[in-house]
């Protein structure tokens, strides 16, 4: 009877805290179900406040008569006083990005593969450590960076050709300021996804009679290329939405302007040269820019997710 009293008791036991375990998960489940609805309802919050102020100038009228014309603003080409097209600055700033994110890529996929597969382990972690930093920078860092040492480095170049620029600041000043800061970005999430890659794979290759440097970039870089994608995703999103150090080196100049030596601007810089202002069509249109930012970057995320799930549709 007794064993029996005890066999009772123990199962009694191994059910209260099995009742407790599913009740701590319904818990954690719900609190982590509200802090995705509280994420998830602010991002739309944000979008929302946009939306709303950026279509503002072109349905209200302000004291002083001015009011916004939206084809003048899709396909104008300067972004002035009086005069505000946003095309010019879509133009400048896909082309600053594609270009920062096709020279920062194979840098960083190339120092992600040092890091994780050839450096030594020593070197290892303190490249990890300073990679991890320098994502971690500021902004103002990299534009003062920009300001003391790439405008006078790129203002020497242009001298080489005999091409006279505004003391450095230029396109391709911003160029190399994205390029620095999105290496970062791309360069830890392609570690980690190198770091992925079973080893299994790796001596299997090298069984095989493979070498290396073939096993590296035939099954480190094959295996790894969705997080690598996903490391590029992060970097361009981070360079479209770049406002305070490419308003430190772009100079600010309106129009198209792809001549790697002239002043340019971006929708991010073009936003910031009005954030002075207080009221008025010229502090609403920049809400205009930021909603054009926002449909950018979606477009441009939504086109580099496809890319990545053809380019990872075999892969096992």
């Amino acid at each position: 009877m007794r064993s029996n009293k005890d066999n009772g008791n123990s199962l009694s036991l191994v059910d209260s805290r099995n009742k407790n375990k599913i009740l701590i998960d319904k818990i954690v489940h719900i609190l982590f179900l509200i802090i995705g609805m509280i994420c998830a309802s602010s991002i739309i919050i944000i979008v929302f406040f946009i939306t709303i102020k950026g279509l503002r100038p072109f349905f209200a009228a302000y004291e002083n008569g001015e009011k916004g014309d939206f084809g003048s603003f899709l396909f104008g080409i300067e972004f002035i006083k009086g005069q505000y097209g946003v095309l010019g600055l879509v133009i400048n700033t896909i082309f600053i990005v594609s270009i920062a994110s096709l020279i920062a890529l194979p840098l960083s996929v190339l120092c992600a593969l040092f890091i994780v597969r050839i450096a030594p382990k020593k070197i290892r972690s303190i490249m990890e450590i300073v990679v991890d930093l320098l994502s971690a920078v500021p902004s103002i860092v990299f534009g003062l960076f920009g300001m003391g040492v790439i405008n006078p480095l790129v203002k020497n170049i242009a001298a080489l050709f005999n091409y006279q620029t505004a003391g450095g600041v230029s396109t391709l000043s911003v160029i190399i300021v994205l390029t620095i800061m999105i290496i970062p970005t791309i360069t830890t999430v392609s570690i980690t996804a190198m770091k992925s890659v079973k080893e299994d794979k790796v001596l299997g290759s090298l069984a095989l009679g493979a070498t290396k440097m073939q096993t590296n970039f035939n099954i480190i870089l094959k295996g790894s290329k969705s997080g690598i994608i996903a490391g590029l995703i992060l970097g361009v999103g981070r360079a479209l939405g770049e406002a305070t150090a490419v308003n430190m080196v772009c100079g600010g100049a309106s129009g198209i302007k792809i001549s790697l030596f002239d002043p340019t601007s971006t929708l991010t810089s073009a936003m910031m040269s009005g954030i002075h202002e207080s009221s008025g069509l010229d502090y609403d249109i920049r809400f205009s820019v930021g909603l054009v930012l926002i449909i950018i970057i979606l477009i441009t995320n939504l086109i580099l997710n496809i890319v990545k799930k053809r380019i990872c549709k075999y892969d096992k």
